[in-house]
């Protein structure tokens, strides 16, 4: 399942979530919160301004002297005049430069101030009071930023172990949406006693990481102090609340905070969006829709209103709130005429997550990546987006994730993106388990275990899938998600408990809440389970009712007519005609489970080897393929074919839900006594598998072994009255035993019970005629309809 339940769900071996859609926490659009007063307060450090003068006043000239004299005694104005007079007198003077520039901060006189310390850089560029001070007032204005960063990169390759040149560096950092690099310059400063103030910026920045178990041990740490979280801390606050399962303190936080707004402000904006997402998660949907209506047509509010709607969205699965997110994304970028990376790549995360926004995603993704050439996470997301458009193959999707992730970057955050990116990966191949496994305790995304699960389940291994599926649903988002029932009902389905897997998936239809993707998943769920009990013609409603939701869905299309052709409701060149039109119109990369159903169930044929070979590689774990592959070959090379089951068998853990495929891929090569035993030991394990019974009543009739192969099918049908392939296998037997009449009243019987159904079986009519044929021709009699024939010429 893709992260679209939020995640795309597939029940038998997709299925996921999409339980969380894509929520990015960039803070691109909230750079512009540098200019409140209450940012400036807290970058603005007094003291350090005050203890660069008596320094510099020492070294200088008598008007700088005098210069530092009047602003020591705080007359800020007169010693501006001062310095002004110095500069004239020595324009070299690097101490009354520092003096004005810090006189024209003092009066408040931001842009003059620096102005003044620029002069200072550049005539020193080295100077480390200078440096820090940029440093510090890139803080002020979104267009300082950048200069800012670049003076504390110069003073910190001198000075590394500056703990608040690091601190103001991250806080930039975030400010630009640069996430990763503000998460490593604050794991470096939290570790060496940082300041309350640095503790709540690390905070932040975590909670827009999306590490919400870090953000919200720092805020608690933070809260320590005593001190309140308000403002746009507040808003990350709320966030960190939310996605942590506590929406309930998060609406407390925001509600508060908004009463005390006077006025639409940034502020107030962001406090509206984020209170509307965490009603949403408070089960109050009116109140989410009302808080956000004043924001409603603001050229401002466009992003926040945005991310809003995308979280209302991923719980509702509105079509309509859909496209709204999309048309107010585009809005956004249409408005910047050249919009930033942290801003591309926001809105890719989102599209990944909206109904045919793969394509977008893509190419938004792929615009991003050239400027971030060491960003492992961007190559991933982009590989991953591939692979579900069709473009790229799962063996290739395998190889090329292996070859980008290896070795994993020592970056967290960056870590961080990848493991996000790995869990939109749908039912991922089991070779990158001890990928998931090692990143799933070195960051913070829940539904990493989940597919782990999905790993687990691919390779029977049914208790390590329910621990990797218990892990996801002890997380607050994996405790909300429908996405674990249908993963714990195809678990049920492994082990052989079809009715309760059953009931599983037509629970989570009836609670109508999961939304599309889950409701897809549980129908395909639900039709997979009703096949392998042979109740064909509930499987089919199931696939008539996704056909009703997704009428133009070739797939599903697909999947039905396997289905069709199973139940006998369609012929084999029908279903034949399908499969030929998706080959014809599909690209060969587009290969759903669907596709792997149809060509597993119809018969053999010598000129699809291409595609048997093709679908093999592509998933060498569905056996059905296999065993069609297995069967072309062995018709023009025996060897070869007896080599590749060998293998096949060989890599098959020994369990009853493997002999089954033993005993057909032997049978395929005519090695009926392996196939009897494969089926045998079925039995000894499930004595009650009619399945393996009826297989085992197959193999004796080849093995022309007629006595024993009639005990077996009269004990299928003792327990399976309406089967009427043990019923006909019977039938044949006692024609064989020379019993042509009993034969005959058995067929007959079979053939009146299935009119009476309105139903009717060719193959039944074809037998009885020919046992009727060979009955009269041995007593001399010519056959009624071969005289008619004879007549008719």
């Amino acid at each position: 399942m893709s992260q679209k339940h939020k995640r795309k769900t597939n029940p038998c071996s997709n299925v996921g979530t999409s339980v969380q859609d894509i929520r990015t926490k960039s803070l691109s659009g909230l750079i512009v919160i540098t200019a409140s007063l209450s940012i400036l307060s807290y970058v603005f450090n007094v003291p350090l301004l005050n203890n660069i003068a008596p320094a510099q006043a020492q070294k200088s000239s008598s008007a700088v002297q005098r210069g530092y004299n009047l602003l020591k005694k705080g007359w800020v104005n007169d010693a501006i005049k001062a310095f002004g007079q110095a500069i004239k007198q020595n324009p070299q003077s690097s101490q009354a430069k520092i003096g004005l520039a810090i006189s024209y901060n003092r009066a408040g006189r931001i842009t003059e101030a620096w102005d003044a310390y620029q002069q200072v850089l550049a005539q020193d560029p080295n100077n480390q009071s200078a440096l820090k001070i940029v440093g510090i007032m890139g803080t002020y204005r979104p267009e300082w930023q950048v200069r800012g960063i670049e003076a504390l990169n110069t003073l910190l390759n001198t000075n590394p172990n500056d703990a608040q040149a690091r601190s103001y560096r991250a806080l930039l950092y975030t400010y630009q949406g640069k996430v990763n690099e503000s998460l490593a310059d604050y794991q470096i400063v939290l570790e060496k006693n940082p300041t309350s103030e640095t503790i709540l910026g690390a905070a932040q920045a975590y909670s827009y990481s999306r590490n919400y178990q870090k953000a919200l041990e720092l805020f608690n740490r933070y809260r320590v102090a005593g001190k309140p979280i308000t403002g746009f801390a507040a808003v990350a606050y709320a966030s960190t609340l939310r996605e942590t399962g506590n929406p309930k303190a998060a609406v407390q936080v925001l509600e508060g905070q908004l009463q005390s707004s006077k006025s639409l402000d940034k502020l107030a904006i962001e406090t509206r969006s984020e209170l509307a997402k965490a009603y949403v998660a408070n089960q109050q949907s009116q109140q989410a829709f009302a808080v956000l209506e004043p924001i409603k047509n603001r050229p401002e509010a466009i992003l926040p209103l945005a991310r809003s709607l995308n979280e209302i969205r991923s719980s509702s699965n509105n079509p309509a709130i859909a496209q709204q997110v999309a048309t107010l994304y585009r809005q956004a970028i249409a408005n910047s005429p050249n919009p930033s990376p942290a801003l591309l790549r926001e809105t890719a995360d989102v599209f990944t997550g909206l109904p045919q926004g793969e394509q977008t995603a893509l190419q938004l993704y792929r615009q991003v990546a050239p400027q971030f050439p060491n960003d492992k996470s961007l190559v991933v997301r982009q590989l991953v987006l591939e692979n579900k458009l069709g473009q790229l193959g799962k063996s290739d999707l395998k190889r090329r994730l292996v070859a980008e992730v290896n070795p994993l970057p020592s970056d967290q955050a960056q870590l961080q993106q990848i493991a996000l990116a790995l869990s939109d990966v749908d039912a991922p191949d089991p070779e990158l388990l001890p990928l998931y496994q090692t990143l799933s305790p070195r960051v913070n995304v829940p539904f990493l275990n989940f597919r782990i699960a999905q790993i687990y389940l691919q390779q029977n291994d049914t208790s390590n899938a329910r621990q990797a599926l218990a892990a996801y649903t002890a997380t607050p988002e994996g405790a909300k998600s429908l996405a674990p029932q249908l993963l714990a009902a195809e678990i049920e389905r492994r082990e052989g408990n079809l009715e309760a897997s059953a009931q599983r998936f037509q629970a989570v239809l009836t609670t109508k809440s999961g939304g599309d993707d889950i409701t897809d998943g549980a129908l395909r769920g639900l039709a997979g389970v009703r096949i392998q009990q042979k109740r064909f013609d509930e499987a089919l409603t199931a696939y008539d009712q996704l056909i009703i939701r997704q009428p133009q869905n070739l797939t599903t299309q697909l999947g039905r007519t396997s289905i069709a052709y199973q139940a006998k409701k369609i012929s084999e060149q029908e279903a034949n005609a399908v499969l030929s039109n998706w080959l014809a119109t599909q690209p060969a990369t587009n290969a759903p489970p669907e596709l792997f159903s149809l060509v597993g169930t119809l018969p053999a044929q010598p000129q699809r080897e291409p595609l048997y070979n093709y679908l093999a590689q592509v998933d060498p774990s569905y056996l059905p393929v296999q065993l069609r592959l297995v069967q072309v070959i062995a018709k023009r090379n025996p060897t070869q074919a007896q080599a590749r089951v060998k293998q096949l068998i060989a890599r098959l853990p020994k369990d009853a839900n493997t002999y089954q495929l033993q005993g057909d891929l032997a049978r395929a090569i005519g090695d009926l006594d392996l196939a009897g035993k494969a089926y045998e030991n079925i039995l000894a394990q499930q004595p009650d598998n009619i399945d393996a019974l009826a297989a085992l009543g197959g193999i004796r009739f080849e093995q022309r072994r007629f006595d024993s192969a009639r005990q077996i099918y009269s004990q299928v049908v003792a327990q399976k009255p309406q089967d009427k392939d043990a019923r006909r296998a019977l039938a044949g037997l006692s024609a064989i035993a020379d019993q042509p009449l009993t034969a005959l009243t058995q067929l007959e019987q079979l053939e009146v019970e299935q009119i009476s159904q309105g139903a009717s079986d060719a193959e039944v009519s074809r037998q009885r005629q020919q046992i009727q044929e060979d009955f009269l021709q041995r007593r001399g009699f010519q056959p009624s309809w071969e005289n008619y024939e004879r007549r008719g010429k």
